[in-house]
């Protein structure tokens, strides 16, 4: 597992969290962070999923 894809993983998490927290305080501010938060980090780990496939493919 790449670095980048566990950084990704971890903003994801904080991510879904902020955006639960937005919605239980009612903060919309806070949720669409959250959610933006979450949008990013899947698209980090999935970059880093992405790099891991070309090496496992190069290496084969």
């Amino acid at each position: 597992m790449e670095k980048i894809q566990i950084e990704g993983l971890a903003q994801e998490a904080k991510g879904s969290i902020k955006e639960a927290i937005g919605k239980l305080t009612g903060s919309n501010a806070t949720e669409i962070e959250g959610t933006a938060e979450r949008a990013a980090g899947k698209a980090q780990a999935a970059v880093g999923q992405g790099k891991t496939a070309v090496k496992d493919r190069l290496k084969s």
